[in-house]
């Protein structure tokens, strides 16, 4: 890691962290967004493979995470701030073109960037999430009240959940669930947080240290900044596109989720989509399988790159 270098970026009247390795000349830079809860540390290991095979790597912190400012009112940020965000960072930094690599939230913004600044695309890896519709399967009809992201979006409910908490303990918990195979779903009279046993070990593959990373970051940043969603009606990603998905990824078991995707239905807004599946794979395959992951990106690059 002594490799990475970090700087700060002005943005909008904030300072954006952004982490970066491989030499500024290398062809082409690949820009990786991160999910929640998650950082640029998140992409750590695929950072050093794709500067080790020449490329440059970036991987900004959003506004509101990690070394980034928190903007003046954390609830109202949308997507549509971050693909701004992540534009100006690309300008301040001389960088034209890239391959954009999303994983879970990190996902939908790296679609919509490349939905609003198709010519600066070269191609677009996600994990974890696929593109998904403008209008989505509504899930909060389809599954039980405990789905966390109903919970989560109920006002003030996320944030008296989390309030009982140190930053630590809730990303330790949210790890957990999210390497489970099954939906976060709680029990009526049990919140989110309170859905991991406190002794319960953290995945083989993330580390106390790894835990104490993200614990920092998020003591200082906190939960606060809200994704709101944006609408794009009749959208269409021409880009060259990969889906790397582990094939024990919960986000799978929603609703529609497996026929969305298996049936080709989501090639009607992605046409030049492929798809690779990760045996054994959750939701953090970046940090869960850093070598396969490294492995499909740089082929892809290699596949895609027009030079």
């Amino acid at each position: 890691m002594e490799k990475i270098e970090h700087k700060y970026i002005g943005v909008d009247g904030l300072k954006l962290h952004v982490a970066e390795i491989g030499p500024p000349s290398g062809s082409p830079t690949i820009l990786f967004l991160h999910g929640f809860p998650e950082l640029w540390y998140t992409w750590r290991f695929q950072m050093i493979a794709v500067a080790n095979a020449g490329y440059r790597a970036i991987a900004p912190d959003y506004r509101g995470y990690g070394w980034s400012d928190s903007p003046p009112e954390p609830d109202k940020a949308t997507f549509d701030d971050f693909v701004s965000d992540m534009a100006a960072v690309l300008d301040a930094l001389h960088i034209s073109k890239v391959f954009v690599i999303g994983q879970d939230v990190g996902a939908m913004v790296a679609y919509l960037f490349a939905l609003r600044y198709p010519e600066r695309v070269h191609g677009i890896v996600t994990l974890g999430v696929p593109f998904m519709p403008p209008r989505p399967v509504e899930y909060h009809n389809l599954l039980p009240e405990g789905f966390y992201i109903t919970r989560w979006q109920e006002p003030g409910r996320a944030e008296a959940d989390f309030a009982r908490h140190d930053a630590k303990s809730i990303v330790r918990t949210i790890y957990i669930l999210f390497a489970r195979s099954e939906i976060p779903i709680a029990p009526e009279n049990q919140e989110i947080m309170d859905m991991v046993e406190p002794s319960t070990p953290l995945p083989s593959w993330f580390t106390e240290e790894d835990l104490a990373v993200y614990g920092a970051a998020f003591e200082k940043t906190g939960f606060q900044t809200a994704l709101q969603p944006i609408n794009i009606p009749d959208p269409k990603v021409e880009a060259p596109a990969l889906f790397v998905t582990g094939e024990k990824d919960y986000v799978s078991k929603f609703p529609e989720m497996e026929n969305y995707i298996k049936s080709g239905a989501v090639k009607m807004f992605v046409p030049n989509l492929e798809i690779e599946y990760i045996p054994e794979g959750s939701h953090f395959i970046s940090e869960q399988f850093p070598d396969k992951v490294n492995e499909i990106i740089l082929s892809f690059i290699t596949k895609n790159y027009e030079g």
